[in-house]
């Protein structure tokens, strides 16, 4: 009986410390906290910049979150350790992310969105103050996919199917971008909105001192913001942005490994980026060499058009959440030839070694949540040598830079918002050696500018407007028979612009820019005295130049509807004493060069410009694109020198999430309406083909682009060449681009 009882008793034990442990571990989920919070950051899988504005919803729920300012966000309550969320943004492509927190050693998570493919020109961001509003029809941007596709051997390569742009060159290397047949300072270049220092204003042999390869994205800015920078409002700036001094602090490492080659000049091109978070500091380091052979026409070679270049920066910036502060040093360096061959042209042409170095010191901080005070301040070290081919010096030029800009960002007041003004000054020690006789001067540029937008309903307006003194001084003042009396000048210049956009319905907007432009002449224009080595001129500035200025007048109509939108821009600028060098049509007998001149002329410039985009089919896409300027002197209506002729693009891609591909026909109609003694040029059309694929392998982001140029070998010439008598463009040229990124 006893025996009996134990046995029943030890059999309830079992089952009570069964009970009772289920109980406990029961108590257990009930006394911890079954649900928690998620807390994410939103990046941008190209460039690792925060998005904002992102609506991440936790699916199967009702549960909806937004991406703050700096990228961040919070989701929950979240009640399950499996589950899916969905994050979209209209600039992302959609991502679905499911997770599982139990191997979450924190309820923290990055997620990386990779950007929509847009086939559109799209709206312009230019920097961390202003957001165009009326500006946004008049400015374009390559980034992205975009830009990795047109990337070429220089700006002015990557640039030259834009609308409106046109590339002047002579040879692959001194390319420089032209904009409505207007050229020199009045297209301004910068890098992160500081600008370059470099020679490639003033002569056509000149190099601009950018790589291209690197940027992040390359702006192309009009209307009232370019006032934040120069004076001449007609013109633009072209502004490469790389982010050299960090203004973002990143979670982890960021690396970027590239590599270029093209068949035409056997060029090819390895650089490496790197951006580590240190704390509170971010780190950013870069390099690039690019080398390329002498460059494969459909005629033969062009003898002396290789090149190669050495590019060098690196920044460091301390960043809280008031601003930052950062610095950053940038090496550049450049050998490249001019060919020769024809009249005026050295035989063998000649070799151009150009270096520079420019330290560049930034500050931006909140003095609350809506004021913005930023100052920057650049010296740039430029110097460059011309070499005949017996390695003798013909031309050697030397520049020192400073220049400091400040501006302080004024707080939204009903109707008004980013507003600004600001103060901007240059200094410049310019020198020259050789055979050239322009005497040594210094420049100092002085300029207030402000901003300022509004909006009311459904109406935008943007403007701007920038004051200028300007004083060009040479060393020693004397008298020259070739050009006068060398002295001293002084220039007060005023600009204004004004952009405005009407959103007529949700498709139709209307808009207009109405600018008074002005520009100082630069020191070549006024002493430049003698023979130009690599330019194959013999140069002839003027003292006496006046100051030029005018007005520019702007309207468009865009059009948008599901899948067709078109965008018609037309333009008029009357200048007067429009500073243009031309050639005289003389000998100098001691150096056998054609003179150049400089003269101030009342000029027009006027045209049109159009770009239409068709959605065929959900992943068939067409673009075309036209403009045309026209460029004459009013006296007597004869045409301006180097005015591009029209030109456009017709493209049919394939696009999907990570594929693109397609066809192009890059044409441009004959250049008959020339100067004097400037020759014509025949239209032609050339046939491009490209091919683009984005894939990831684990974290790493690769983008392969493969690029066939002049398919069919055509034979033609660029108009705003200064070889273009001697040697066409490039033949058939195959362009292979390669990025990793982690």
């Amino acid at each position: 009986m006893l025996n009996f009882i134990l046995k029943i008793f030890w059999k309830l034990k079992r089952y009570h410390f069964l009970l009772i442990s289920l109980h406990l571990f029961y108590l257990s989920l009930i006394g911890q906290d079954s649900t928690y919070v998620l807390n994410g950051l939103l990046l941008n899988a190209e460039n690792s910049e925060v998005v904002p504005n992102a609506v991440i919803q936790l699916i199967g729920t009702n549960n909806y979150a937004t991406s703050r300012k700096d990228g961040t966000f919070e989701i929950g309550p979240v009640t399950t350790k499996k589950f899916r969320l969905k994050v979209t943004h209209l600039s992302f492509q959609e991502s679905l992310v499911d997770l599982d927190t139990s191997k979450l050693v924190q309820k923290r998570i990055v997620i990386y969105l990779f950007p929509r493919t847009i086939t559109l020109n799209p709206i312009i961001v230019a920097d961390n103050v202003i957001i165009l509003d009326a500006n946004s029809e008049y400015n374009q941007e390559l980034k992205g996919k975009i830009l990795h596709q047109k990337l070429g051997q220089t700006v002015g390569h990557t640039l030259k199917n834009e609308i409106g742009i046109a590339v002047r060159s002579m040879g692959p290397a001194p390319s420089r971008p032209v904009y409505r047949g207007l050229g020199q300072d009045r297209i301004l270049i910068a890098e992160d909105g500081i600008k370059t220092n470099d020679l490639s204003a003033t002569s056509p042999d000149h190099a601009v001192t950018v790589e291209p390869f690197t940027a992040e994205r390359i702006e192309i800015l009009r209307g009232p913001k370019v006032l934040m920078k120069a004076s001449s409002t007609i013109g633009g700036l072209v502004n490469i942005v790389r982010e050299e001094i960090p203004k973002q602090l990143h979670n982890s490492a960021h690396y970027t490994l590239g590599g270029y080659f093209e068949s035409a000049n056997l060029g090819r091109l390895l650089t490496f980026k790197t951006e580590i978070p240190l704390k509170i500091v971010q780190s950013r380091f870069e390099i690039s060499k690019r080398v390329a052979d002498d460059i494969t026409t459909t005629i033969g070679k062009l003898k002396n058009s290789s090149s190669q270049n050495l590019s060098i920066s690196s920044g460091l910036s301390y960043i809280k959440n008031g601003g930052y502060l950062g610095s950053a040093l940038k090496v550049f360096e450049l050998n490249y030839g001019i060919p020769g061959g024809f009249v005026g042209a050295h035989p063998f042409g000649v070799n151009i070694q150009l270096f520079k170095r420019q330290l560049n010191l930034e500050t931006s901080w909140k003095l609350n949540n809506e004021k913005n005070v930023k100052a920057n301040y650049s010296l740039t070290y430029y110097r460059h040598k011309e070499l005949e081919y017996s390695g003798r010096i013909g031309s050697e030029y030397r520049i020192v830079t400073n220049s400091i800009c400040a501006s302080y960002a004024l707080p939204e007041f009903s109707i008004f918002h980013h507003g600004l003004f600001g103060l901007d000054i240059n200094h410049r020690d310019y020198s020259v050696g050789g055979y050239v006789f322009t005497p040594k001067s210094q420049s100092l540029n002085i300029s207030a500018f402000a901003f300022q937008g509004l909006t009311r309903n459904k109406f935008d307006l943007d403007f701007a407007a920038r004051l200028s003194y300007d004083v060009i001084k040479p060393l020693k003042e004397k008298f020259s028979k070739r050009i006068g009396w060398i002295r001293k000048k002084e220039f007060w210049s005023f600009s204004f612009s004004a952009a405005a956009i009407y959103q007529f319905s949700e498709i139709l907007y209307i808009g207009g820019n109405l600018s008074r432009s002005s520009r100082s002449p630069t020191i070549e224009e006024l002493f430049s005295e003698g023979p130009h080595l690599a330019a194959y001129s013999f140069e002839v500035g003027n003292p006496d130049l006046n100051l030029e200025q005018g007005w520019g007048s702007e309207l468009f109509i865009h059009h948008k509807f599901d899948k067709f939108n078109f965008t018609i821009n037309a333009f008029y600028n009357d200048l007067n004493s429009y500073i243009v060098p031309r050639n005289t049509g003389t000998i100098n007998y001691q150096t056998f060069l054609p003179v150049y001149a400089t003269s101030n002329e009342d000029v027009r410039l006027y045209g049109v410009e159009s770009s239409i985009f068709l959605n065929l089919y959900k992943t068939l896409k067409l673009n075309l694109t036209f403009s045309h300027t026209i460029g004459e002197i009013k006296l007597n209506n004869k045409p301006l020198p180097q005015i591009p002729p029209a030109k456009g693009i017709v493209e049919l891609n394939y696009i999907n999430e990570n594929l693109t591909t397609g066809f192009s026909i890059e044409w441009a109609m004959s250049q008959k309406r020339v100067d004097e003694f400037e020759e014509p040029t025949a239209g032609y059309g050339i046939v491009n083909y490209h091919f683009q694929y984005q894939f990831y392998i684990k974290k790493l982001i690769n983008n392969f682009s493969i690029n066939l140029d002049n398919i069919l070998n055509k034979e033609y010439r660029n108009h705003l060449s200064r070889i273009k008598s001697i040697f066409p463009e490039a033949g058939r040229n195959l362009r292979i681009i390669y990025k990793v990124m982690i």
